[in-house]
């Protein structure tokens, strides 16, 4: 990230396994400030805006799978973490967080991804946020806007300060870069991904991102499929409480073998 780190904070309890929380298009860090806390009762938790976004900017890019698997091992390596690490990934966060379980195995030792876009798949819809958003790709600040307008709803948008429409604005460039990349090729290979994988979607997310959620349950070694109850795409964010236990219940069976969850 032209010789600069992405900014992170750190909070919890010490042991391991660390867990690091990874975001979506268009979020940042604070977006999982609330998940975040519900871990670190637990865990030492590692949360950071990615490239481009939130306190990671000014950055020129690029911003593709690759970029982001450079600043996760990056962030990685300064944990000093006494074991591999569970990574916990929203939306596109997710296929990062799949990814690098994908390349770097020996750093991970479980994943947790909530409604990961497999836009590259022939049969993902054109007309999601995304695929609106490429409406603009010429135009990325327009893009991001319209990213927002569809998930967030019109009025909600036009109710945001000036200064928070911006920012949006601004994180255009990150946005529209990764998902370029995203559609353009697979950022993982099922088939390499060694470390459980427990795979979530909303009970109200939309169709294409349940299916990709019972998708990955068909085609990774060793999944399991969740269903967040009452949620949608933003269910991390919406609903920390239930997503955090699914992920401490996750963690405590399937990566601490031998602990007695609470």
């Amino acid at each position: 990230m032209s010789g600069s780190k992405v900014w992170s904070a750190a909070s919890g309890v010490g042991g391991a396994p660390d867990v690091v929380l990874i975001h979506g298009s268009l979020d940042r860090s604070a977006g999982l400030l609330k998940l975040s806390r519900r871990l670190d009762q637990r865990y030492l938790v590692t949360r950071y805006d990615r490239r481009g976004y939130g306190r990671s900017t000014p950055c020129d890019g690029p911003f593709g799978i690759d970029q982001q698997l450079d600043d996760l091992i990056e962030l990685i390596a300064r944990l000093e973490s006494i074991d591999r690490v569970v990574l916990v990934g929203h939306s596109y966060g997710g296929n990062i967080a799949l990814a690098c379980a994908d390349r770097h195995p020996d750093l991970i030792a479980g994943v947790v991804t909530y409604e990961s876009p497999l836009s590259w798949e022939t049969w993902w819809p054109g007309q999601s946020a995304g695929g609106d958003a490429m409406a603009w790709v010429d135009d990325p600040a327009e893009a991001a806007e319209q990213f927002m307008r569809r998930l967030i709803g019109q009025e909600r948008w036009e109710r945001l300060p000036a200064t928070t429409r911006q920012a949006r604005r601004d994180e255009g460039p990150a946005m529209v870069g990764e998902l370029i990349d995203l559609r353009a090729r697979p950022p993982w290979i099922a088939e390499r991904i060694s470390a459980p994988v427990l795979a979530v979607h909303g009970e109200l997310g939309l169709s294409h991102h349940q299916t990709a959620m019972r998708m990955l349950g068909e085609r990774l070694v060793d999944v399991e499929v969740e269903i967040l109850p009452d949620a949608r795409h933003s269910g991390p964010n919406t609903h920390p409480d239930a997503m955090g236990d699914l992920v401490v219940d996750f963690i405590e069976r399937r990566v601490r073998i031998g602990s007695t969850p609470t």
